[in-house]
């Protein structure tokens, strides 16, 4: 009995200290989203302001993430446009500064895919959401030897049930979510 208890110990040990913090290099990552438009185009923008952190092995399997997007960073490449979003008749990003998403679960649907749940924030509203995950790659950083991982994490979420706007006929209630990233293992 003690034996197994060794071993369990050991086993346990080695997947919990296997772990490591990885954080999103800004400067080669890009949180984007794509919206239709009049039903006959996509209006697309972005959030220059973030924080990605995961904790997850080396292979970057079953990753887990805590996200923060600063509302007012939001550009469509319209000044007009992104005042507007962040008023109350969107974002009210005076009032509800950031978006948040952490996950809940992740299951693994290959090598290098996996499906991501957790819990999206988005003003007063927490609702569960599932995005597709892939790993594109890791390799060792030549500067400092620790690894350096490229992911894409995309999905779609109903802006209405997280009260971004109301139904109109201008804008489609679907927003694509695409995700750009290079990961720094610390």
């Amino acid at each position: 009995m003690k034996k197994l208890f060794t071993v369990l110990f050991f086993t346990v040990s080695s997947i919990v200290f296997s772990q490591s913090t990885w954080k999103a290099d800004k400067a080669h990552s890009k949180v984007s989203f794509n919206i239709t438009h009049l039903m006959i185009s996509e209006v697309t923008g972005n959030f220059g302001d973030f924080n990605i952190e995961a904790t997850a092995d080396d292979t970057f399997s079953n990753p887990n993430f805590n996200v923060e997007i600063k509302i007012a960073s939001i550009d469509t490449d319209n000044d007009g446009r992104d005042k507007h979003l962040r008023s109350d008749d969107y974002f009210g990003a005076e009032k509800f500064p950031t978006m948040v998403f952490k996950t809940t679960n992740v299951e693994m649907t290959g090598e290098k895919t996996f499906k991501l749940t957790g819990d999206l924030t988005i003003k007063d509203v927490t609702r569960s959401v599932t995005l597709d995950g892939k790993v594109n790659g890791i390799i060792t950083n030549r500067r400092n030897q620790k690894l350096k991982a490229g992911l894409k994490i995309t999905g779609t979420i109903d802006r209405l049930l997280f009260k971004v706007g109301g139904k109109t006929a201008t804008l489609g209630d679907e927003v694509e979510i695409v995700i750009n990233m290079e990961m720094n293992q610390q």
